[in-house]
Formats: C-alpha cells, structure tokens, sequence
C-alpha cells in the first residue's frame, strides 16, 4: 500500500523550496500548498497523514484551518511552525489538538525528527488497532476519582507527543509518576527516561548535573561528565522542582529547547541532543513569573500542555484504594499478615486533609506495618500525630469553634480593609505560613493574596 505523502502549508516561496528539500532527501514524497484554500483541496483529496503548518497565512487564519483539518480527520499529526515572536499562538496550537510546533529557525534534524514522530503515530491515538482506554489509570497511579480521570485521560492524549508538558501540583501528589507515565506511553519509552530535582542540588553544581562538565573545568572536576541533558538523549529529561533554577540557567535552558544543543561546562563546542522535556513545580509558576523568579519567555517555552495533579483530599474514595495497595504490598515486603483497614480508619482517612498528599498517605501505612502485624489495621495502630491532625479537624470542623475562632468583637472600629488584612494573616497563620492553602480556603487565587501582600509591605 502507498504510503500517504506529507502535506507542508508554507506562504513563503524560499521557505518552501528549503523544507520541501529536506523532506525528499530524507525520503519523503511532499505536498507542498501556499494558502489554506489550497491545502485543504490537497487534504480531502490526499488524505495525508501529516501536515507541517505554518500558522501565518495569506487567506486564513492557521489556527483555524488547524482545527477544520482535525474535525475532518481527528488522527491527522499537525506540526506547526511559528516565529518567535507568535510562540503564545504555537502553545494555543497544541492546546488545540497539534502534535508538536517548531519556533523557527530550527535545525534540519530537529525538523525530520518531529516528522518521523508524527508519521510513526499518525492514526494511533484514534483507531481501534492502538486505542487506549482514556480513563485506565497509566503506570503506578491508583484511584478512578473524576479528578484523576481527566489527568489519565490527558496523559493518554499527549503522552505520544513532543509537546513539552508541565506538570503542577503540592508536594506529594505524585508528579514524578506522572511524568514516568508520560515516558512510558511515549515513543521513546525504550530510551532513558532521566529525572533531575532541581531542588535537591546546589545552585553552583546545577548547571553541571543538567549540561555536564569537562575535566579541569573547575575544582573538583576530574573527569569528563555528561548531564542529565546528554543522558536522556533519545528518551525524556524530566525536571522537577523547576522554579529552583537560578535565572542564568534559566536563559541555558531556554537556549536548549530552542535550538536542542547543550555546551558542558568548560566545552568549546556544543553537541546536539534530542531529548523531550518535562517539568514540574509545586509552587504557582505564574506568580514566580510575576515575582521576576522565573523567566516569562521560558515559561511560555514549557507551559505547552498543562497537567494539573489534585491534592489526596480531592480525590474522594482513592484515597482508601491507595491505602489497601500500599498495605497489600507493604505487607508482603515485611512479611506481615494485614489484609485490610478497620472501617473508623477508612472513615478517617476519608476526613483528614492529608498536607503531604499521597507521600504522607504511604508514610503512614508503612509506619503501621513496620510497627505491628494484621490481619486488620485500626486506629490504634496509626501514627501519634495523625491522631493529633483528626483531633484538630474536629475542633476546626465544630459549630463553637467556627463560631468562636475570631470573635466580632475584634472587628469592632476596624475598617473593611483591616478586617480583611486580619483575616487573611489569620488563615495564612493557621495554615502554616502558606499562601496556597490559605487561597484555598478562602476560595480565592494565590496570586490575590500576594498581591495583597505585597501591598501591605509596600504601605508599611
């Protein structure tokens, strides 16, 4: 059976002759259209598996003619190209359905390995043959909450992509799964798959764990050493804790995904590395972007396709299911003989706010298993200061003490202003010193309550 051609849309006659000629080389057989009038006679009539487009053109917008291709053909790969100054229109692109966007200018083997991805998985994701289950929880993940269905269900969409994905959410929820799960779906999935804590490493040792150094590059240095870069070449860098990078490796870092070539420390030459990236952060990235901690350009570069991982106190029954896997296999690896949890603690766990997230969770039953033996957990076995946190969930959650935490008479002569200010260092205070949870509770956004903040400091 013929192979299906690919379909370049590209206005720019120059530019045309050069992507056209890179694709014959290598062995491609290339329709080429100027306009989108053009390309979608070619699509209905060619039916092409992959379409390279370019997101400015002369009769149409490319984002629209984007969306018209994929409502046609839902298994079509789209590849758009964009110029720097448009990257906000590529990230929306792939937002849309696209399968990975170029910022031109890009190198000739970055460009045919975005192609040969994109035919390798063309129709994949949407015929029978290859078709997941959506909602099936990927890897080591566990629970079938609504909250999580959506992430498995995006993991799934995007995992067999270039699309860089960031990965949020609190300490503990489980991004490095998520990002282990992305890889292991993907068609690099027999590469590396490399995880970096940006978090965990001195600012000074940084650049050299992610672009590696040369021998007698700096003290200490007494051999040649990739990074993390050079290592997950053909697989998945995944970068964790992101926000932790310094500002200079910051403009490093965007310099590589532009342009796919890192520089060791102490080099006189770069090397080409061809690696997906994913990062995560548990703090708000756009308030660090605000705050002038994290590049603006390099946020765009990454924030391509969001995922979003739920705190364990919005995940309803998961949190139980969680607990019995890891008692199940707790229990095998100590040799103990638990086979489930007392119902009180079931109930318990279903009202705790878990801080640490489903770490926590795991600290907690393994805690259990080292110290006692089952067949049946109580909750005389948890640890003491999960009966300290259900005792405190019980005065916060009382009518008197919802009644009496702030007594009216301590907004007597105060101003709306004032008042507000009281609360919000009160909730702050009550949650640790942290903003996030305080927004939470107060059902606004972080960034508000910085602002505030910032305010007061700036009124003081």
């Amino acid at each position: 059976m013929t192979q299906a051609p690919l379909l370049l849309v590209e206005d720019t006659p120059s530019l045309q002759l050069v992507y056209e000629a890179v694709l014959r080389s290598a062995g491609h057989e290339v329709i080429v259209a100027g306009d989108a009038a053009a390309a979608l006679g070619f699509f209905r009539a060619r039916k092409p598996g992959v379409v390279i487009l370019d997101l400015v053109l002369p009769d149409r917008d490319g984002l629209d003619f984007m969306r018209e291709i994929l409502a046609l053909r839902p298994s079509t790969s789209v590849i758009v190209i964009t110029a720097n100054g448009s990257i906000n229109k590529a990230v929306d692109a792939m937002r849309a359905g696209a399968y990975e966007f170029l910022v031109k200018p890009f190198d000739e083997r970055r460009f045919l390995n975005a192609v040969e991805n994109a035919k390798a998985d063309s129709g994949r994701l949407h015929d029978g043959r290859d078709a997941k289950h959506p909602h099936i929880p990927p890897g080591d993940f566990i629970g079938v909450s609504p909250a999580m269905t959506q992430v498995y269900s995006k993991i799934h969409s995007v995992a067999r992509s270039m699309a860089t994905v960031f990965i949020t959410g609190e300490s503990g929820t489980g991004k490095e799964l998520c990002a282990q799960a992305l890889h292991d779906l993907s068609t690099r999935a027999k590469g590396p798959f490399v995880p970096l804590n940006c978090g965990a490493i001195p600012s000074e040792l940084l650049e050299s764990e992610v672009f590696g150094h040369v021998k007698g590059s700096f003290t200490g240095a007494i051999a040649d050493k990739p990074g993390a870069a050079a290592t997950a070449d053909g697989g998945t860098l995944f970068l964790d804790e992101i926000c932790e990078l310094d500002l200079n490796l910051q403009t490093k870092l965007l310099r590589f995904l532009q342009t796919s070539t890192i520089q060791p420390v102490g080099a006189s030459r770069t090397r080409k590395v061809n690696a997906r990236i994913l990062c995560a952060t548990n703090r708000d990235p756009l308030e660090e972007v605000r705050r002038g901690r994290f590049r603006e350009d390099l946020y765009y570069r990454l924030h391509v396709v969001p995922i979003n991982l739920p705190p364990l106190r919005e995940r309803g029954e998961d949190v139980v299911a969680i607990a019995e896997a890891a008692l199940s296999r707790f229990s095998a690896e100590e040799g103990r003989s638990f086979g489930a949890l007392d119902d009180d603690v079931k109930s318990l766990f279903r009202t705790l706010t878990w801080p640490g997230n489903v770490r926590q969770l795991l600290n907690a039953i393994r805690h259990v298993v080292v110290l006692n033996d089952g067949p049946v957990v109580t909750r005389a076995m948890l640890p003491i200061e999960m009966h300290h946190e259900a005792e405190l969930a019980a005065v916060d959650q009382s009518p008197a003490h919802r009644r009496n935490s702030f007594p009216l008479e301590a907004f007597h002569g105060k101003t709306l202003g004032e008042i507000e200010r009281m609360v919000i260092e009160e909730t702050i205070a009550a949650h640790g010193g942290s903003v996030p949870k305080a927004a939470r509770v107060l059902d606004v956004s972080p960034s508000t309550l910085y602002r505030k903040i910032d305010a007061w400091k700036a009124g003081a």
